[in-house]
């Protein structure tokens, strides 16, 4: 240890990041992490999943009494938008997740070295003026949002905005028009919706949620226009003017065509994520990046170069919390020279819209190129639980091995959709047949018991339909 400062230094605090910081230190490691915010736990816990879903939740409770669902189970009121305590509740929520963080650090012995980290050898950073050694270092510098060419962000104006800017609005804007109709887009557009904007969405590609089961993107459609959500799908922003307290936006069909402009209170650009990689000195650690401008690195997340290793948004993959901490516990194992795993076929993804919307595994377009699939779906209108709680939208379906009935893949439209697939995300590392979930007892009255019936149906038997 003598010429080393750590065993283990982490550059980065987001979810993989202070996982593996704390893994490591509980693995018995000499361990610091250096992060350069205020405060810990990265996007995530500060500016993303985190406040977002304090924001979706009470959007929900002003919505539900708003816009009668209340009133239809017997509770009259009338609602009146306090939207700075609702952005302060917001904020208390960060500040004591962010300073729990802090807490286990200290409780684990992890130092936590204030500042931002950049490589000055393969085995030194420097942080805050000093040099710091480590025996292992893992580069966990998360994701920040993709910039879109002809579009200025600028949050402090409160006109044309990325994520963190759409969290902070002083007041509901008129209009708001959402640049893409991915998970974030559709997270945020919808907590304005839902507190009194219009809101348009505006997607390049000919459906929203890329990447999620066609059934699924097709419904979620459906259900958010149904909401009053607007979309321009196969749509372009190939500019922005702000005008006065406006914004002007230029869009064009994707395949080209005549310009058409529409005038917006506030803009959001949510068109994704790239990773952190700039301004680390990866070069002068020998590291180089892929296409993607990604770090590459091996099944035990070891990069090319002995002892730097990277975990989460910077390393290919879905841009997920729980797969960077998934990933950030199995590295540290992996530096203490246990067996560290991550089963990337397993990595379920949601979307914490109203309902939810969930998945797990290969969806039905993926799973068919691999080979012959059998398909069970139960709708939620059918299931007791859903229609008792006036939840009667979305689906659970099951895809499976036509040959071996292995599950491949589980989606889900439902009110905790979230909370649901984690029974499915099980099954599957279990190995799980659809026969096996079939079989299990489910508790009644549940949501979770349209999963027991889509598994049915993958032989054709539910009972409820």
């Amino acid at each position: 240890m003598a010429d080393y400062d750590y065993d283990v230094l982490v550059i980065g605090a987001g979810p993989g990041g202070y996982v593996a910081a704390i893994r490591a230190a509980q693995l018995g490691l000499k361990t610091a992490c250096a992060e350069g915010r205020e405060t810990l736990g990265g996007t995530c816990l500060n500016v993303g999943c985190i406040p977002s879903k304090a924001m979706l939740h009470a959007s929900e409770y002003f919505d539900a009494a708003a816009n009668g669902a209340m009133a239809k189970m017997g509770i009259k009121v009338k609602p009146e938008l306090d939207l700075p305590t609702m952005h302060g509740q917001r904020i208390d929520a960060v500040k004591g997740l962010t300073g729990g963080i802090e807490f286990l650090f200290k409780k684990n012995k992890v130092d936590w070295l204030k500042g931002y980290a950049q490589f000055t050898s393969a085995d030194t950073v420097e942080v805050a003026g000093k040099s710091v050694r480590a025996k292992n270092i893992i580069v966990a510098t998360g994701s920040s949002v993709t910039p879109l060419p002809g579009v200025a962000v600028d949050n402090d104006k409160q006109i044309i905005v990325d994520s963190t800017g759409a969290l902070e609005l002083a007041k509901v804007p008129g209009h708001m028009v959402v640049i893409g109709g991915g998970v974030i887009g559709l997270e945020l557009g919808s907590v304005w919706r839902r507190l009194g904007a219009k809101v348009t969405v505006v997607e390049f590609l000919d459906q929203i949620l890329p990447g999620m089961d066609g059934d699924v993107r097709k419904e979620a459609n459906k259900i958010f226009k149904k909401q009053g959500i607007e979309f321009k799908l196969k749509t372009k922003v190939t500019k922005a003017e702000v005008k006065g307290k406006k914004a002007v936006l230029t869009l064009e069909p994707a395949a080209g065509g005549d310009a058409e402009t529409l005038e917006a209170d506030v803009v959001l650009v949510s068109i994704g994520r790239r990773p952190n990689t700039e301004g680390l000195g990866l070069d002068k650690a020998g590291l180089a990046l892929n296409q993607r401008g990604q770090i590459e690195t091996d099944h035990d997340f070891r990069t090319s170069v002995p002892g730097i290793w990277a975990i989460g948004d910077v390393i290919p993959g879905p841009m997920l919390a729980h797969k960077a901490e998934d990933e950030g516990i199995a590295c540290a194992e992996n530096i203490a020279g246990l067996t560290g795993i991550v089963n990337h076929d397993v990595i379920p993804s949601v979307v914490y819209t109203w309902p939810e919307i969930a998945g797990v595994g290969l969806t039905e377009e993926a799973a068919k190129e691999r080979g012959e699939v059998k398909v069970g779906k139960f709708p939620m209108l059918a299931n007791s639980r859903a229609k008792t709680n006036h939840e009667p939208d979305g689906f659970v379906k099951v895809i499976a091995d036509a040959k071996s009935d292995r599950v491949l893949g589980v989606w889900c439209i439902a009110s905790v959709a979230g909370t649901m697939i984690a029974q499915a995300a099980q099954a599957m590392e279990f190995g799980a047949t659809s026969e096996d979930i079939a079989y299990t007892c489910h508790a009644h009255p549940t949501h979770s018991e349209a999963i027991k019936e889509a598994a049915m149906a993958v032989t054709g038997k539910p009972i409820h339909i």
